[in-house]
This record gives structure tokens, C-alpha cells and sequence, in this order.
């Protein structure tokens, strides 16, 4: 094998078996005292029990009480999973906005879907249909109304910015910023005055804006799975034109890259997976920037491994961080976007201080 394949498989292998400790680990944590052997039990069990033919030759012994196998199934294992989706996809679409931008401090909200998803949501809630679900033809699961409001605002937001940046079929980087800047700043004073005229909704528009996992459940999980997963493939499967984007735009045009068409794809499937992120966590800042910028230091420039170690880091930083924010002023939790802003804030600041002193 070559050297090179045999240093990206260790590093695949040391990132999965960490993801699944975290897992476990992260499970395991919260008021009621339950063991992590106890944790991998019941979470093994219950998944042998789900396959007719494991069912049937599998046995194992039951070492614990109907109650803490409900707290783990119904109420934690739920929200670290959510934690581990949304962690991945703003990792990935981090890393494509990285490449896309060819500079480390894009995130995948550069685009506005963050301020068109807080607008979509506030507007569900000012309006008084927060309580509200939705069912889609032909998909039986139920659409929060907050959830189908923001993902629906920051597609808005990333469509607009689309429109407004496309010049003669092309899409300038300089004027996507701008328009994303403009968008933002847009969405962002609609959402403020809906809070101004919001009155009691207020602290709940807030929680949302802040970020959070505590309402995980499974009907999320499955919402945003299919999203998740068909839209980091297909990026992953566009990892030798994003390396090729990084040599800049006429040099990726000679090697036969259809530049315009790629970046079109990728931003546009950078958008729907991040609205998919922010419309079952709320705004969960700093993810899409700190991941990818330290897995390229780890593991180099090459997306067919940036992009996968992206995903399970990022994965493992948010379920990390969430289980920080439950444990750290208890019985209380704090916003999980607190946690990751006040690690990612600084490290932000890093990076600016680097960039200023490679150009002086």
C-alpha cells in the first residue's frame, strides 16, 4: 500500500475509534448515574434487536432497568446522535466554503443561511406557530414548524445571494461576500424588529438564536439524515476539483474543470446541508471554521482526506461541546453555541493574527 493511503487509513481509524468513545462517553453523562459498560449494553441490545436474524443468535444478558434504558435510548443517545450530524455537516460545508473561498476563514454562513434561517424561525414564532407540525406528502414524518421555517429562511437567503452575485453566468467570489454580507444584514434587521415586536417570544427567539440540542429526538434525526449524508458525499466525490479550485480558477479551467459549475454545485449544496444543520439546532457557530482549519494542519490540503476527517472531527467537537455545556452549570444547560463560540472566538482571533503577520 502506498504511504501515503496507509497514513490517511490510520488517521480514518483513530478518528472513528475516538467518535465512537465519544459516543459512549457522551451518552453516559447527565443526572441519572448510568455506567458507560451499561451505556454500550443497552445501546448494543437494542440495535440486535432491531435485526431478525442477530435477534435470533445474539442473547445478551439484561443488567439493567426499563427506566435507564429509556433515558438512554429515548432521551440522550437522540441528542448525541443529532450532535454528531450537525457537528459533521458544518464541517463539511465548512471545508468546501474554505475551498470555494480558497481562504481559512470562510464558514458555511458566509452565504446568509444562518441569518435567513434565525428570520424563518422568528417569524414561526412571532406569529404564533411554533407549536405547529407539518407533514409532507409521501414522507411520514412530522416538519416542526420552526424547523421547516428556518430551513426554508435560509435557503431564501442563499438563493437571494445566488441571484444577486451571478454575472454573465458566473459567480465572482468578491461579489458573493458582498451580496452575503448584504443579505445578512438584511435578515438580521427583520429578525431584530420581529423580536422588538415580539414581546413574550422574546426568550424563546433568543434560545433558538443561541443554539442548542436539548430537543433532539429521532423525527430529527431522520429529517435531516438523508440531506446530510447525500450532501457530503456528494461533495467528498468532488474532492480532486476542490483541490484543483485551490490553484485558482484559470489553472483549474486548463486541468478541465468546469469552474463555474463546480463552485455553483458546491455552494449550492453547501447551503441546503447547513440550513438542514441550523433548522434542528438553532445558529451553532465557530464548527465550520475551527474543524477544518486544524484537520488541514493534521492531515494536509488533499480534500480526499480532509473532507472525511472533517466530518468525524467535527462530528466529535460538537457532541463534546454539548455534553460540556450539560455538565457545566447543572441542573441547568447552557446554549451549546456558547460553548462552541467561546472556543471558536479565540481561535478566530488566531487566525487573523497569523494572516496579519505571513503579510507583513
Amino acid at each position: 500500500m502506498d504511504k501515503k493511503l496507509f497514513r490517511w487509513a490510520v488517521i480514518l481509524i483513530v478518528l472513528f475509534v475516538l467518535l465512537l468513545c465519544v459516543v459512549v462517553i457522551a451518552t453516559a453523562v447527565g443526572p441519572a448515574s448510568i455506567g458507560v459498560d451499561k451505556v454500550a449494553l443497552i445501546i448494543i441490545s437494542d440495535a440486535v434487536s432491531k435485526i431478525p436474524y442477530l435477534s435470533d443468535h445474539i442473547h445478551i444478558q439484561k443488567t439493567w432497568t426499563d427506566g435507564e434504558a429509556g433515558i438512554i435510548m429515548v432521551v440522550r443517545l437522540p441528542r448525541v446522535i443529532l450532535g454528531l450530524l450537525v457537528g459533521a455537516t458544518l464541517a463539511v460545508a465548512g471545508t468546501a466554503a474554505q475551498a470555494i473561498f480558497k481562504n481559512p476563514m470562510a464558514d458555511p454562513y458566509i452565504l446568509g443561511v444562518s441569518s435567513g434561517a434565525a428570520f424563518g424561525a422568528t417569524a414561526i414564532i412571532v406569529f404564533g406557530f411554533a407549536g405547529m407540525a407539518v407533514t409532507l406528502p409521501l414522507i411520514p414524518l412530522e416538519f416542526g414548524a420552526m424547523q421547516l421555517g428556518s430551513f426554508i429562511g435560509g435557503l431564501l437567503a442563499a438563493f437571494l445571494v445566488f441571484n444577486i452575485a451571478r454575472s454573465g453566468g458566473k459567480l465572482p467570489v468578491e461579489t458573493l461576500l458582498l451580496s452575503g454580507i448584504a443579505v445578512s444584514a438584511f435578515f438580521s434587521a427583520v429578525t431584530s424588529f420581529l423580536m422588538y415586536i415580539g414581546g413574550h417570544s422574546l426568550s424563546q427567539i433568543v434560545y433558538w438564536v443561541m443554539g442548542a440540542l436539548w430537543n433532539g429526538s429521532w423525527n430529527d434525526i431522520w429529517l435531516m439524515l438523508p440531506m446530510a449524508l447525500l450532501g457530503s458525499f456528494i461533495i467528498f466525490a468532488f474532492s480532486r476539483d476542490l483541490n484543483t479550485l485551490l490553484l485558482g480558477d484559470e489553472a483549474a479551467a486548463h486541468l478541465g474543470t468546469n469552474v463555474q459549475v463546480i463552485k455553483a454545485g458546491i455552494m449550492a449544496l453547501m447551503s441546503l446541508i447547513t440550513a438542514a444543520a441550523v433548522s434542528v439546532s438553532g445558529i451553532i457557530g465557530f464548527v465550520g471554521l475551527v474543524i477544518p482549519h486544524i484537520m488541514r494542519l493534521i492531515v494536509g490540503p488533499d480534500h480526499r482526506i480532509l473532507i472525511p476527517s472533517s466530518i468525524m472531527a467535527g462530528a466529535m467537537f460538537l457532541t463534546l461541546a454539548d455534553t460540556f455545556s450539560r455538565i457545566i452549570i447543572q441542573p441547568t444547560e447552557v446554549p451549546v453555541g456558547i460553548i462552541t463560540a467561546l472556543i471558536g472566538a479565540p481561535f478566530f482571533v488566531y487566525l487573523l493574527t497569523r494572516k496579519k503577520k505571513s503579510v507583513t
